[in-house]
């Protein structure tokens, strides 16, 4: 196992769900239980607490889920989108956000199909012709994180006739 003093420093981090949304549960029985209070149907102490065992084991899954699939983190040689990670190295430059009908139609990384909900595209150009979209709630943050280690584009290049792309390599 690597030792923490060992890793490298996180230059972007954010997860995909926080944990602190399983208050819900409680919350949702303390709610059924001023009801029961304040209601004409009687108490039962049993139902605030399956209540809130029921509301906070599907919110537990749904932020495990997100952790999994929607978190990024960026390292100096990685770039971690939930279950995929890619090499800095494998990067050659980031796109301009003007430029966006460039790369928009481009596979976002990750295992999901699209850009998860609430998230902004970053436009990357790979090597082997391939283009990409990062993708961050704060995007603005993980495109300067990124310029940081990734050289700008050729100056005066047309980003959208580049002779390196390969249409078939854009299949994946």
């Amino acid at each position: 196992m690597a030792d923490v003093a060992d890793a490298e420093p996180r230059l972007f981090y954010e997860p995909g769900g926080r944990w602190r949304w399983l208050l819900l549960g409680p919350l949702a029985g303390l709610i059924m239980f001023g009801l029961q209070v304040w209601g004409k149907g009687g108490f039962s102490p049993v139902m605030p607490l399956i209540t809130a065992a029921i509301v906070a084991f599907f919110i537990a899954l749904q932020i495990y889920a997100a952790r999994v699939h929607a978190t990024v983190e960026l390292t100096p040689t990685e770039l971690r989108q939930g279950g995929e990670t890619l090499a800095v190295s494998q990067i050659k430059w980031l796109y301009p956000d003007a430029d966006r009908h460039v790369w928009e139609e481009s596979r976002p990384l990750g295992e999901l199909t699209g850009v998860p909900k609430g998230r902004k595209p970053v436009g990357l150009r790979l090597t082997g012709g391939r283009r990409a979209q990062a993708w961050a709630k704060k995007h603005e943050e993980l495109r300067s994180a990124l310029t940081t280690l990734v050289p700008a584009p050729p100056a005066g290049m047309d980003l959208g006739d580049d002779p390196e792309i390969d249409i078939e390599s854009e299949q994946w």
